[in-house]
């Protein structure tokens, strides 16, 4: 039996909503934060976690082992930033891992060799909600994009979203290549959210009048052709250095 999805985020792996109202700066700069690499040189701050302590690590590297279902919220987090928290609770949905992203600034081209799958859905069983990810910009970073790729090298079908403050993204990230391209002189800060598909979701995207299409911001020829040959550089290098291992 197939997972159930969302029709709205189905039809081309996201779905942008309209924005949330500004939070307080102090809720998520209170945080207890820790390092973690992910798409670029980042700290997450831990709001719920495979067990309620501060902590990354999917819930399948855990023991026992499960799926990014069912996250514990992180008491002493989650006091700090109750807004923070009442946007990841509010679609009803079944919250995962849910984190508060640090992002330093990158280039184009960090963004590209950055770009990656997620593993939401390690032993998620048939038939129960697919695991998406909402990412929610708590700073104000109009330059920067959420730069969406069905193939990292394939630029044909790239999708930019501008990162507003309050911008409100979900996306398929076992679909999406995803990763941020941060041209701001100052950390970027998301909340990023491990969501479980079904009608709770498919309603909180409708009472938000979530869109399928965004019109990418323009990208001059030259920057897409050698980001893109940065972007082959590094991958290659990595593959023959893999290769050297054995």
């Amino acid at each position: 039996m197939p997972h159930l999805t969302s029709p709205a985020i189905a039809e081309t792996g996201y779905v942008v909503l309209d924005p949330f109202d500004p939070v307080d700066a102090a809720q998520w700069r209170s945080l207890e934060y820790i390092g973690w690499r992910s798409s670029g040189v980042t700290r997450f701050a831990p709001l719920a976690s495979y067990d309620g302590s501060v902590d990354c690590n999917g819930f399948w590297n855990r023991t026992p082992p499960r799926t990014d279902k069912d996250g514990v919220w992180v008491d002493a987090q989650a006091a700090l930033a109750p807004a923070l928290v009442g946007l990841a609770r509010e679609p009803g949905a079944n919250v995962g891992r849910c984190r508060v992203v640090e992002l330093q600034p990158n280039t184009y081209a960090d963004a590209l060799y950055n770009l990656h799958h997620d593993d939401n859905n390690r032993l998620n069983p048939d038939g129960t909600g697919w695991v998406v990810r909402g990412f929610l910009n708590l700073t104000d970073d109009p330059g920067s994009v959420l730069v969406l790729r069905e193939d990292q090298r394939d630029p044909s079908g790239e999708v930019r979203i501008p990162l507003a403050a309050g911008c409100r993204v979900i996306v398929d990230t076992e679909r999406y290549f995803h990763a941020v391209w941060h041209t701001g002189d100052s950390p970027r800060y998301a909340l990023v959210t491990s969501w479980t598909s079904g009608p709770e979701l498919d309603a909180y995207i409708a009472a938000h009048h979530g869109h399928t299409r965004v019109a990418n911001p323009p990208l001059e020829p030259a920057l897409l052709a050698e980001a893109q040959a940065e972007l082959h550089r590094r991958l290659d290098e990595r593959a023959q250095m893999f290769q050297s291992l054995g």
